[in-house]
Order: C-alpha cells, then structure tokens, then sequence
C-alpha cells in the first residue's frame, strides 16, 4: 500500500474485503497514527490498545461504538472536558448501553449483569448448546448444503441468549420472527393480533424484557428471568426496571452480533482448508485454541473509539484533550511485535489467547465465556455430522477466485453470506 492518506477506512468500501495491509501500512509508520479524512487517531499497536483499554481515567467510552459519526454534539476545548461530556452524554448514540458508559455508572451496570452470567448459569446454559446446535444442524443436514449464517449461525446465536436469560421457550418463536426474518420496522404481528416489534429490534427487546422484568417483580417464579428482575446492585439496592432492561438487551443484541461473525469465520477457514481441517477432525482437543486463533486473525469487531479526556501520551504520541482514537483490535491481533508471524494462521499458537478480539480492560466483553463456549460446541458437532466440508464454488467461485461479501461497517468484521457443502454423517 503506497499511501495510507489516499484511503478512507470510514466511509469508502475500498477496504472492507481486505483492511489488513491497510492496518499494517498505519502500523509500520506509526501504532499511534491520526487519518486525515475524519480526524481519528488509530492506535493499530497491540502495547498501544491495551494501554488505552486499561486507562479509563483518561479515555472515555462516550463514543465507543460509533466514533466520528456523527461524533461529540459539541466542539470540545480545554486540558479537561470530563464535564462537557458528562453533561452531553445523552445526546450520542447508544448512551444508554454498557459499551458506552463509564465508571462509576459502568462499574455497578457491569456487576448487576455478572450476577447473571454466572459459572452455574453458563454451565446449565451450555447444556441447552448441544441440544440446539444437533436441533438447528437438523434442518438443514440431509440437503448436503446450506447458507450456514442464516440457517444456522444466526439462528443458534439468537436462541442461546435467548435461553441465558430464560425466555420461555414458548417465546422463542416469536423473537426468531422478530430478530432473524426481516420484520425490523414493520411491526409483527403475534398470535394476540397485537403488533410485536415497535419500528427496531432493540426497541423490541426493551419492550419484551419489560414485561419480563415487570411480571416477575409481581409475580416470581423459580425461573431466570425472576433471577433477572430481583438482582441488585453491588451497594443493595434494587434497579430500575430499565436498568435490568437496558443490561438484557444489550446482551442480547451484541453477543449475537459478535458470535455470528465468530461461527461464519471459522467454518470458512475449516472449509477453505482441508489440511486444517483434517487436523480438527481427528483431534477435537485443537478446537479452543483454534477459536483463539481464529478470533485473532479475523476479530468479529474490527475496533473500539474512545475519547481522551485530558492531554496524555500514548506510544510517544501526544494526543490533546477531545482526541478520537479507534483501538484497532483487528490490527493489534497482527501486530509481530507481539504475535511472531503474525499473517500466518497457527492452530497451535501459544499466546493466541492473547488476542484482543473481546477488547481489555473494564470493557471486556462480558459474553465472551459464552461466545467461546458456541463457537466450541457448534464445530464439535458440525464436525460430528459431516464428513467433509467445502466452499460452495456455485456461490462463492472456485478456490483461488473466491467472492464474499463483507458487512459494509467501519466497526465489525464478518461475511455477509456463507455458503458450503458438506457430506452428512
């Protein structure tokens, strides 16, 4: 790449199949490098990110998940905007989600929702995975093909936060119409005749987990969702209904978002390579630090945006209070001053757990236990029941001249469609 000035990574789509050799070319002028097309400083080095994942003082996360667009409502001056954003937090995208906020609201919104993801919880939610993962393989299985996002990954993802927080299973039907078939805005109609989706998806979940928490605030049951409703905050005392409401949602929304573009990547890189995959095949025991690796070659979140708070130093790079920075996940995953050739995929890479594709920091994804544990037993059973499996060259042209199509956002990583074939067990 001869001049990283000449892309834009925001707005173009020159970038979206291969953003990699962009990411390097940022790296190997500067990990501390600002793009002149929307004034955002990428941090593209590994030491770098994590520097700033692990300093919350001095970054905010006001802008986490939408970075220059539309950016701060307000222009920012002084050595200190602590209070200017906190007094225009509310004004930006998504302030209202954990991604987005910062300690001390963070800290007790972040402990309200471990108190759901426990140990105890996850176990008996994993146990839920291998029934759904064999039940979805079902319906699709014998036709020896399928578009795996739609038919399984998506809908697999859904259903398992789904059974975390404990929707009834009779519900799962209607979230299935509401989140997976395209009814976003036109308001579905449920079996009451009342409308079920109220113009977004995440405006449906509010609207359904506030029934939830609201039901079992009345009347409680020996359920997770009465789990969900009475939990408290580290301090005693109980939420507010949109609290819990808001804490659900975004769960249910992000780990989705985030666990599709996991699954689609490593059955890509399992059916574009029949060595690997061979070596899957016969020892199961490669499979969690091939999802490691996996994660670090192709992170489902291609970067973070924080927001500089006050003057600081990153890298040897001063940045000024106000300062966009985007912590390029994807492009500290290559970075080879941490990760020793780090274009090659290496099923048995020793720190690939290392990698950041969850972020650090207080901001870790919280589902990412969850996120590892499908992605683990989806491919177990994948595995299981075929006996081979390969790109759709019908769809995706022959091996050498590949075609996919990525999402067209600055922020994730994922392919739009995955088609293969397969050999059923």
């Amino acid at each position: 790449m001869n001049n990283v000035d000449d892309m834009d990574f925001f707005s173009g789509n020159e970038l979206l199949a291969d953003p990699y050799p962009y990411f390097d070319a940022l790296r190997n002028e500067c990990p501390v490098r600002r793009e002149p097309h929307h004034d955002v400083v990428m941090v593209t080095g590994f030491d770098e990110v994590v520097a700033i994942y692990n300093d919350s003082r001095t970054f905010s996360s006001c802008l986490s998940v939408t970075g220059p667009f539309p950016g701060f409502p307000v222009p920012l001056e002084g050595d200190d905007i602590t209070s200017v954003i906190e007094e225009h937090r509310d004004q930006l995208p998504m302030s209202d989600q954990l991604p987005t906020l910062d300690p001390p609201v963070h800290t007790d919104h972040r402990a309200l929702l471990m108190r759901l993801i426990t140990p105890k919880r996850l176990r008996e939610n994993e146990e839920f995975m291998w029934r759904l993962a064999d039940r979805q393989l079902d319906t699709f299985l014998s036709e020896g093909r399928c578009e795996y996002i739609s038919q399984f990954a998506a809908p697999f993802a859904m259903l398992v936060v789904a059974d975390l927080l404990g929707v009834p299973e009779e519900d799962h039907p209607r979230f299935a119409q509401a989140l997976l078939h395209g009814h976003s805005g036109t308001g579905a109609v449920g079996s009451t005749g009342q409308t079920e989706l109220a113009h977004t998806p995440l405006e449906y979940l509010y609207h359904r987990f506030t029934e939830y928490v609201e039901d079992r605030r009345t009347t409680p049951q020996a359920d997770v969702l009465t789990g969900l409703a009475t939990a408290t905050f580290p301090d005693g005392s109980i939420p507010d209904v949109l609290d819990v409401v808001r804490i659900a949602a975004n769960l249910f929304a992000a780990g989705q978002e985030t666990t599709v573009r996991l699954l689609s990547s490593a059955v890509k890189l399992i059916a574009e390579d029949p060595d690997l995959q061979a070596q899957l095949r016969a020892d199961r025991g490669l499979i969690p630090n091939f999802i490691e690796e996996t994660l670090r070659m192709e992170s489902p979140v291609k970067g973070d945006f924080r927001l500089s708070r006050v003057p600081t130093n990153v890298g040897g790079v001063d940045l000024p209070a106000g300062t966009t920075v985007m912590l390029v996940n994807a492009g500290a995953n290559r970075d080879p001053r941490h990760f020793e050739d780090p274009q090659t995929f290496k099923i048995d890479r020793a720190n690939a757990r290392t990698n950041l594709a969850f972020g650090r920091g207080i901001h870790t994804c919280p589902g990412s236990p969850l996120a590892r544990a499908e992605a683990r037993i989806s491919l177990e059973r994948l595995l299981d029941r075929t006996s081979d499996l390969r790109i759709s060259e019908s769809v995706h042209g022959p091996a050498g001249a590949r075609e996919y199509r990525y999402v067209p956002t600055f922020i994730l990583r994922g392919l739009v469609e995955l088609h293969i074939e397969f050999t059923p067990q």
